[in-house]
């Protein structure tokens, strides 16, 4: 923003000091400081936007025009183009404007939408002269059908589809196929503004334009005003509303003046109430809106549409104070007509020249003209005892215009603008940008900020007060330390304890991934190592070892060869379930013993003993001991399966028919080769024994008996290490005062530049917040000023050990607050 008094102007670097000093200690770096930045980049924006938004014929562009008093805009009904138009500020010797075309792909999506609307075939090829002229026809037709291009909102589309075809015709060398083309206006060689607005107010210009940037000289639009004009939030084209929408929701656009249709329309559209809520969404703007009901003079002829625009008023708007009814367009030619007289049939020959001519010749009449015969003739807004007006219907309503103006003159204009609605929302808008604008986006600067500094106060009187409280001498220091060693063993061993108690609480519930990694592994191998078995088991081999025990006997029965079966699978079993339950432990030790190491209740102990109180030691041991409870339960667990299953030879089971078939085929001779010949059988008959045995291991009765082991063994342990290093509270104390003293000295200096350091934050807070409350005083902002932090604040350390360094310090921040 332009012209910031002298105490603002390093407004910027004061709150960045103060939103540093925040980011700067690590508990307050979650608060949110993004209102404070966009406020701050509203009060010192050289800018204001203010955004115009509304549905397409709410009134946006007449109600600009109006508000300034000079026709910049163009303004119809149905217009269709996704024109943005800007405002800005100019002396009067530099008044300039610059237009920027849509391209011709813009062009067509906009035909393709108004087609589509009208429900006619959508366009072909619109470079084709051909196509243009049977298009153009096609919608004087629908004009002439409807009786007149405002008469219903076909006929409306209809006009606006014209003004593109023209436009696009007319300015063809102007517009480019994908890019849009911009150009100032030198380029058309217009020698001043109002030649430049002619052009681009022109319908058929407007049409086929993209964005217009006017900079003219108006008083409203000094100290950085800038004045936009959206299409409409209903417009055919989609993204043409979305520019709408993402203008409201930009971060440069601080105010929005809502133009609103249901003066007209009776309620609010869709459209509007999603307008309502991005703004809302927007901190940018918060409460820096404004809603103008336009068209209000169609309610004076209409008493159910008064009633629902006053009930909606009254229900959606508690606040009424930036709520104003308007007609923009008796307000905007009101005075536009106070320049004109008789010589110019009142504007009928020079503002309203280009609305009066008709497609066949015909005089017609200016929307104006139709809304001014209706206001003196129906509206009851003229008191009778000062203005007796007659509308003849012998006469056009142009000449009962004329004559009108002729007979009543100047009061029946002031009376018109008056009833208009737009002196007082140009009061209302001139009054909040001349004198409340700058102090509410300074207020809602203080506002934001405040939050920033009490938090930052607090954090400095909360550390200041705690290294007031620590001891400043040795002796003193080492004392506190050796009096807290109790408790501090003691916090040590409850969260060694709780350490523990965690991990096995992860492993019982299978919420350990490592170690259900490390299970699964075990599993696996137990299925596989039974499945290599099975393959690779020998019958003659079970024959010979069988043969070996009766040394008399030249021949073995089938039931000796499967003794020797189970015997070799359950011991072959038996070795990898002992292998891999050791790796299991050794896995799970390792990693406890790496997490004990990094956790800090271990890093404390080795500060309070030197060593780690003979955690590692015992968890070494428990290791070796967990091993051994579990090596001998795996070699329970597989000495079982030498033991058929209880069902092996149950009537009508599998294992039985197979066990009856293999004796059937190895009763065929005595010899060994009928047992080798049934070798696929007798594996088979294995299988079906242990196959169960192995799954029922792995799946249930193993995983209990590790997690009984491990509970069991690990609970005692830390329970037994949480009571020994309570217990070597004689050894701690030995250690620490060999190590206190130095430790005292370094706390002690380590506070002393805590303390410097914090004072010296508290001081460039001072005086930044110091800075910032001047620059709210100079805006008039007594009532908005932020904390300071002052002497009786803090408490400050102050000790025989303080050096002049801080005390210089100390005096600075004494000195700042002052």
């Amino acid at each position: 923003m332009t012209d910031l008094p002298p105490q603002c102007q390093n407004l910027k670097e004061q709150v960045e000091k103060i939103l540093q000093l925040l980011h700067q200690e690590p508990s307050l770096r979650s608060q949110d400081v993004t209102p404070v930045q966009t406020s701050l980049g509203k009060a010192i924006s050289p800018k204001f936007e203010i955004v115009f938004a509304g549905a397409f014929s709410a009134g946006k562009s007449m109600l600009i025009n109006a508000l300034l008093e000079r026709e910049l805009l163009y303004s119809a009904e149905g217009h269709a183009t996704g024109t943005e138009c800007k405002i800005e500020y100019a002396e009067p010797d530099k008044e300039r404007v610059v237009l920027t075309f849509l391209s011709e792909a813009e062009i067509r999506e906009q035909a393709g939408a108004l087609l589509q609307g009208l429900e006619l075939p959508p366009a072909a090829n619109i470079n084709q002269p051909d196509f243009i002229n049977q298009l153009y026809q096609q919608c004087q037709g629908i004009i002439r059908q409807e009786g007149g291009k405002d008469k219903s909102e076909r006929a409306k589309q209809a006009n606006a589809l014209m003004l593109l075809l023209e436009g696009f015709v007319a300015n063809r060398e102007r517009i480019n196929t994908v890019n849009n083309a911009t150009y100032s206006m030198e380029q058309f060689n217009f020698s001043n503004l109002k030649e430049a607005a002619g052009y681009a107010r022109r319908g058929s210009n407007s049409a086929v334009l993209k964005r217009i940037e006017y900079y003219c000289y108006h008083p409203l639009l000094q100290d950085g005003n800038v004045i936009i004009d959206t299409p409409g939030i209903d417009a055919p084209v989609e993204k043409d509303a979305q520019l709408t929408y993402a203008k409201i929701e930009h971060p440069d656009t601080s105010a929005v003046v809502c133009v609103l249709k249901p003066a007209s329309a009776g309620d609010m559209t869709k459209e509007e109430t999603e307008l309502l809520e991005k703004m809302r969404s927007n901190s940018g703007i918060r409460d820096r809106v404004f809603f103008a009901f336009n068209r209000i003079d169609e309610t004076w002829y209409n008493s159910q549409l008064r009633q629902r625009l006053d009930e909606l008023i009254s229900a959606q708007f508690r606040d009424t104070s930036r709520v104003y009814k308007t007609s923009g367009l008796l307000g905007f030619y009101g005075s536009q007509i106070k320049q004109t007289s008789g010589r110019d049939r009142f504007g009928l020959d020079s503002i309203f020249a280009e609305s009066v001519k008709g497609l066949d010749g015909r005089e017609e009449t200016p929307q104006f003209v139709t809304s001014f015969n209706n206001y003196c003739a129906n509206s009851g807004k003229l008191p009778s005892n000062k203005f007796r007006i007659s509308v003849n219907s012998y006469e056009t309503p142009n000449e009962n215009y004329v004559r009108i103006l002729a007979e009543q003159g100047t009061p029946v204009i002031q009376q018109l603008i008056q009833d208009s609605g737009i002196e007082e929302f140009r009061a209302a808008i001139t009054e909040y940008l001349t004198k409340e604008k700058r102090p509410q986006l300074f207020k809602s600067l203080a506002d934001d900020l405040e939050d920033v500094c009490i938090s930052l106060k607090k954090y400095y009187q909360s550390t200041l007060q705690g290294l007031d409280s620590q001891p400043r001498e040795i002796e003193a220091m080492k004392a506190q330390e050796l009096q807290r060693l109790n408790q501090e063993l003691q916090q040590v061993g409850e969260e060694f304890l709780e350490h523990i108690t965690e991990e096995l609480k992860q492993i019982v519930t299978g919420k350990c991934d490592a170690f259900e990694a490390d299970f699964r592994q075990l599993q696996s191998r137990m299925v596989r190592r039974l499945d290599e078995l099975l393959d690779t088991f020998s019958v003659a081999d079970a024959y010979r070892r069988a043969i070996g025990s009766h040394r008399r006997n030249s021949t073995a029965p089938l039931i000796a060869v499967l003794v020797e079966a189970l015997y070799y699978l359950a011991n072959q079993l038996e070795d990898i379930l002992v292998e891999s339950s050791e790796q299991v432990v050794t896995s799970l030790f390792k990693r406890l013993t790496e997490r004990i190491r990094k956790s800090e209740y271990y890093r404390q102990l080795y500060r309070l003993l030197g060593n780690d109180g003979g955690i590692e030691q015992q968890l070494k041991a428990l290791e070796t001991q967990v091993t051994n409870v579990l090596k001998a339960a795996a070699s329970d667990e597989c000495n079982r399966y030498v033991r058929e299953s209880a069902r092996f030879y149950d009537e009508g089971t599998f294992s039985i028919y197979q066990f009856r078939q293999t004796l059937l085929q190895t009763s065929q001779s005595y010899g060994c080769e009928s047992m080798v010949e049934a070798e696929p059988a007798i594996r088979q008959l294995l299988k079906l024994d242990f196959e169960p045995k192995v799954k029922a291991t792995i799946s249930r009765d193993f995983p209990a008996t590790v997690n009984q082991a491990l509970n069991t063994h690990l609970d005692r342990m830390a329970t037994q290490q949480r009571s020994e290093i309570l217990q070597q509270y004689t050894q701690a104390r030995a250690y620490l005062e060999q190590t206190l003293e130095q430790e005292a000295e370094e706390k002690i200096a380590n506070n002393r530049r805590l303390q410097s350091a914090i004072e010296q934050k508290v001081a460039n807070y001072n005086s930044a917040v110091t800075g910032i409350n001047s620059c709210l005083q100079a805006m008039g902002l007594y009532d908005h000023q932020l904390p300071v932090i002052g002497q009786s604040d803090v408490i400050l350390i102050v000790s025989d050990l303080e050096d002049s360094h801080v005390s210089a310090i100390a005096n600075g921040v004494v000195h700042s607050e002052a």
